[in-house]
């Protein structure tokens, strides 16, 4: 018997119904064969539910809802996988398959892993471009028992775990960011038509959104590299290959979250504004595919918003348009063999924190045209150069901040704990001790800015020194 693993007698299914997104295509050959092999033969998980027992119902049930995902089905110690899922995550991760009873004929495969390795395999099943949906107990086995000795403890499918819906550290690339990408084409009765790309990185918040027409999204997705497109039917199918080629899994969202109308009033509830024109001025299609990101990132965090900035509207001339071919032959963030290593950003990288990385690979991929702009950074850049103790100093403090941006997204998730907390007490603390190295007369405009905005923050980080231990 697996650790504190609950009864197999457990009865009395209980399960969350909503569907989730249809998976539509994937990074990898290897990984679009799921659906030929069966796992999501909808006719055959309704055929096994009339003889299953209780605690098989309640998976079942999970899996009719989310056909397209394996199910992480927490027992105990353990996340177990059960049928077809059970086949394919055992040859995916190289884990033991074995059985547990029948469903009428047929042996019953079952394989699991400890819950608390869970996110080294959900990396290794994302990496091969598999989603999955993880069930959670969501309540005491001895609640559960009141109810009688055969009673099933509930579950609750708390997340669905999808290539651009990734916030643990453990599964992320620290320099650069995990953008999770919607993409709108609308045309209605007495408007313009339009089209617009959407964005976000749900691990630190930012959110950016630009008119897109479908000639110029593959230049678009070979800068930001999404892990994940979604958009609506047809266009899964007619924009896989543009996908595919940007590296980026394509999901398939119901019409109803790209409609302009209903994107205003859920993004404006969201944003905590009357509505999205607090932000600036944005098209039909920017609308819509901002609704739709919001709408698939609340469906799949279950109705759990990680901390999102205000949607930023890009304008074509805001940044260098470098087409997908172009870019290819610059290697600027990515080198030959289609990694980090033998790139123009890997060359010149001297950043000595995850956010400065990420930072550093957004200018490169798309180089500023604001000739102001690019004169602010030069003068910025000049100061620290002509000042080199203060340069030096800077960066031996930065090189003592955490991630901040991520570990809020975390906790803003609920799924932070002690850790990211420190890392937010010593991240503001880090910023209170660069505003002090930058506290000069002379600094150029630009980093004055920077330097003002890095101040204020002293009774939340009180708050959360006495709160947390220094040294546990």
């Amino acid at each position: 018997m697996r650790g504190n693993q609950t009864n197999m007698s457990e009865q009395g299914a209980t399960s969350t119904a909503e569907a989730s997104p249809r998976w539509v295509g994937n990074r990898n050959d290897e990984a679009s064969v799921i659906e030929g092999r069966g796992f999501a033969d909808i006719e055959q998980i309704k055929r096994r539910l009339g003889d299953a027992t209780p605690v098989m119902c309640q998976f079942l049930e999970m899996k009719l809802a989310h056909p397209d995902h394996l199910l992480f089905f927490r027992m105990g110690d353990f996340y177990e996988m059960f049928f077809e899922d059970a086949v394919i995550a055992a040859e995916a991760l190289g884990i033991a398959l074995t059985k547990r009873g029948k469903s009428g004929d047929e042996d019953i495969a079952m394989c699991g892993v400890p819950h608390h390795q869970a996110e080294r395999y959900l990396h290794d099943l994302i990496a091969q471009g598999f989603r999955v949906a993880v069930a959670e107990q969501v309540e005491d086995p001895a609640t559960a028992k009141k109810r009688g000795y055969k009673a099933v403890v509930k579950r609750e499918v708390t997340r669905l775990v999808t290539p651009g819906t990734i916030v643990e550290s453990e599964l992320l690339d620290s320099a650069r960011h995990n953008y999770l990408a919607a993409y709108a084409e609308h045309k209605a009765k007495g408007e313009a038509a339009g089209a617009a790309l959407a964005w976000a990185d749900i691990s630190t918040g930012a959110f950016r959104v630009a008119s897109c027409a479908r000639a110029e999204l593959p230049t678009l997705l070979a800068r930001l590299r999404p892990a994940e497109l979604v958009t609506k039917a047809p266009l899964e199918m007619e924009l896989s290959a543009v996908a595919r080629e940007a590296g980026s899994a394509v999901s398939e969202l119901a019409a109803s979250g790209f409609d302009p109308a209903r994107a205003e009033t859920r993004a404006a509830a969201v944003f905590d504004a009357a509505t999205l024109d607090a932000f600036g001025q944005f098209e039909a299609a920017e609308r819509s595919a901002i609704g739709a990101l919001i709408d698939y990132i609340e469906l799949t965090q279950r109705g759990q918003l990680p901390i999102l900035q205000r949607p930023v509207r890009e304008r074509a001339d805001d940044a260098l348009r470098i087409d997908a071919s172009t870019r290819r032959n610059l290697e600027l963030t990515v080198g030959p063999n289609g990694v980090r290593e033998g790139s123009l950003l890997a060359a010149v990288d001297r950043t000595v924190t995850s956010v400065g990385a990420r930072l550093l690979e957004r200018r490169l991929a798309a180089p500023l045209t604001d000739i102001e702009a690019i004169r602010a950074l030069h003068d910025e850049l000049g100061f620290l150069l002509d000042t080199p103790v203060i340069r030096e100093n800077v960066r031996g403090q930065l090189r003592q901040t955490p991630d901040i941006e991520r570990a809020l997204s975390r906790l803003g998730l609920g799924r932070g704990g002690p850790r990211d907390l420190s890392s937010l007490r010593d991240g503001l603390r880090s910023a209170r001790a660069l505003a002090d190295i930058l506290d000069a007369e002379d600094l150029p405009s630009l980093l004055s800015e920077r330097e003002s905005s890095l101040r204020g923050h002293d009774v939340l980080i009180s708050a959360l020194s006495k709160g947390i231990v220094e040294e546990p």
